[in-house]
């Protein structure tokens, strides 16, 4: 593992949560990521908004690092990988050659997004709206209500964890156990300059009522059970209350 990472059972398969915001699946040599936004900054840029123009080659790193810890044999990305329908065109030269690359070096799955309907045209890979793989379910948004062995991603859950008196908001998996009963998965958003939504959000409610944060510490992944989550707003106290 790139760091401390963290075994999370879903629907009967192990998946390890790396802090990095990807999740390996061992049992079929499987890298999942999701929610790359790949070229945020340049799509910004056009509408006057300033960013530093590194958030894809900050991306690309990450991914890197876990292509080079975990080796996989195939890569699901699930869906968002791409920040609008015209960001293969704006992508660096030296960013696009490190994708291409690494979209050659494995079995490349591109779940399509809100962001990204359409599969990218440069890059390998073969695409889907929804793959069943074993016991898992791969989407981008997940679904209201039960999904067991749904694996999805859209939301960019975060969680802002209560402890020896501080707050501190961290990216996460989020999921619905903490030992080996977990049904259903919510990834991380990985892009550099993604946001992330509180999983007390009211747009977690029918996906995961009482979420368990995997969160993305310094050095490794920690389970957060919900009595020690605390919502953003004094509006999601309604929902805590029940």
């Amino acid at each position: 593992m790139s760091g401390s990472g963290a075994l999370i059972s879903v629907n009967g398969e192990v998946l390890t949560a790396d802090l990095l915001g990807g999740a390996y699946w061992a049992a079929r040599d499987t890298l999942i990521v999701s929610d790359l936004h790949f070229e945020k900054g340049s799509s910004f840029a056009r509408r006057g908004v300033m960013l530093p123009p590194y958030d894809t080659r900050t991306t690309l790193m990450r991914l890197e690092k876990l292509m080079r810890t975990y080796a996989p044999k195939r890569v699901i990305s699930l869906g968002d990988a791409f920040h609008d329908g015209e960001a293969e065109a704006r992508i660096d030269d030296e960013d696009a050659e490190r994708l291409e690359a690494l979209t050659r070096s494995a079995d490349w799955l591109w779940i399509v997004g809100n962001h990204d309907p359409e599969p990218p045209a440069r890059f390998a890979g073969s695409s889907a709206c929804v793959a069943e793989i074993g016991g898992l379910v791969f989407r981008h948004e997940p679904t209201d209500g039960a999904a067991p062995g749904e694996v999805a991603g859209h939301l960019h859950p975060c969680a802002r964890v209560i402890a020896e008196g501080r707050a501190l908001r961290r990216r996460c998996f989020a999921a619905d156990a903490v030992g080996g009963a977990g049904t259903r998965l919510v990834m991380p958003a990985m892009g550099a300059f993604t946001g992330g939504l509180n999983v007390l959000d009211d747009a977690f409610a029918e996906v995961l009522p009482d979420p368990v944060a995997w969160v993305m510490g310094a050095d490794g992944v920690y389970p957060v059970t919900p009595a020690n989550l605390a919502p953003d707003v004094l509006v999601s106290h309604a929902r805590r209350a029940g």
